[in-house]
């Protein structure tokens, strides 16, 4: 059974677990790395301002009551955009819907927001995350991305209407 929990800033270590998991095993797919988020970086204050994002709203999936996947949505520039970061899937809970869950859910917190487009990055070598994000409506903006740490390449910024979404709710 799958169920998504909101999270509040006292769940950072849940949060700790699945985010330090996810920039471990998909290294690629983050703008944050790993060594960023450890030593120095590991710190409560920390993990608990990630989760206090004003307006934001923090999701993680539980699979047969295991934490498998996470997701945030965050308020935008203006009020018409909110943004999807963080999508994250353990590998043992893909291929189960549990993506698809995860964005759905920050479409319905966006649109319940009225926000009229839910915009995301992604790598441009993250073929996975693409697809399903092209799966969900999401199309290219043709916008340049946040630059990459080689200095050269940058961030897909991609984006998707919210009237459907909101016309559904």
């Amino acid at each position: 059974m799958l169920e998504l929990r909101a999270l509040e800033s006292d769940d950072w270590p849940l949060w700790r677990e699945l985010r330090l998991a996810a920039l471990a095993e998909a290294p690629c797919a983050f703008g944050s790395t790993l060594a960023e988020w450890q030593g120095s970086g590991d710190r409560e204050e920390r993990w608990r301002a990630r989760l206090s994002i004003p307006g934001a709203r923090d999701l993680v999936a539980f699979l047969d009551g295991l934490p498998v996947g996470m997701v945030s949505g965050v308020p935008g520039e203006g009020a018409e955009n909110v943004e999807l970061i963080s999508l994250w899937v353990s590998p043992a809970a893909r291929g189960r819907s549990v993506g698809d869950h995860l964005i759905e859910a920050v479409e319905r917190w966006g649109a319940e927001r009225g926000a009229g487009t839910l915009r995301l990055s992604v790598m441009p070598g993250n073929r996975r995350a693409t697809a399903l994000y092209e799966r969900h409506g999401f199309k290219d903006t043709g916008e340049p991305g946040d630059l990459l740490s080689d200095g050269v390449g940058r961030e897909r910024v991609m984006a998707k209407s919210l009237a459907i979404v909101r016309d559904l709710s």
